[in-house]
């Protein structure tokens, strides 16, 4: 088997994945995205949203049930303050459009800028063309009016419309994964509903999914979801 899987991303709403700072003048809070203008999630952020799911499931469970799946959660996501016997087994990588997509848009905009031209896409071009600016004030619950100076502006992802998930993310392991393992991975996958920021207000609500090298779609495999919360015995 190989010891890397890919999580794709479906954006059902409009999403902040934010840098935490803004633009001064324009807005408040800026997308994060790199050099081309291209928005990306980070990793790390990615890893903590799905251990943090992890283990909002796990706590359901009881007594043997528990420690057995806790042990599964911290041989795959470490713990706190880990050494070398106890570090994470995953590798997050950071949830970016297609390859193909930025390489090319790269090798142009290289070119232009090895040629003296003027480069007639510029990143900023290209991070509006994906994004947009929304703006929301707070209410005042007595007058049913806008909170004088509350107004703040966010730029947002698109939400993606009849379209495939655009986002991937692949995930590195260091060993290969157990059944327990992978279907930990796969629930905690699922969970994950909503990202980035303003999360809980109505932005970035999210459909994640899990592919393996065969391109096969392991969060609709009920063999592997109906795993957790048993103990079957590792293999």
């Amino acid at each position: 088997m190989s010891n890397e899987l890919q999580l794709k991303i479906k954006l059902l709403s409009d999403t902040t994945f934010g840098r935490g700072d803004g633009v001064a003048g324009l807005i408040d809070q800026e997308v994060e995205h790199d050099d081309c203008g291209f928005p990306y999630l980070r990793g790390r952020t990615l890893k903590g949203l799905l251990s943090e799911e992890c283990d909002n499931l796990i706590v359901l469970l009881k007594d043997d049930i528990f420690k057995h799946w806790i042990d599964v959660r911290n041989k795959l996501f470490g713990v706190p303050g880990s050494v070398l016997e106890t570090m994470s087994i995953m590798h997050v990588g950071d949830a970016c459009l297609p390859d193909k997509l930025r390489q090319v848009v790269a090798i142009q905009m290289q070119k232009e800028k090895e040629a003296n031209q003027k480069s007639a896409l510029t990143p900023t071009d290209i991070l509006n063309s994906l994004t947009t600016i929304r703006r929301q004030t707070a209410i005042n619950s007595e007058s049913g009016s806008s909170d004088k100076g509350s107004l703040r502006s966010a730029r947002v992802l698109i939400r993606d419309i009849n379209t495939q998930p655009r986002f991937t993310a692949n995930l590195f392991f260091d060993q290969e994964l157990t059944a327990d393992m992978k279907s930990l991975l796969v629930v905690g996958v699922l969970a994950l509903r909503h990202l980035g920021s303003g999360r809980n207000r109505g932005r970035g609500h999210v459909q994640c999914s899990l592919y393996d090298a065969q391109k096969n779609n392991l969060t609709q495999v009920k063999d592997i979801l109906h795993r957790f919360g048993t103990i079957e015995g590792d293999k």
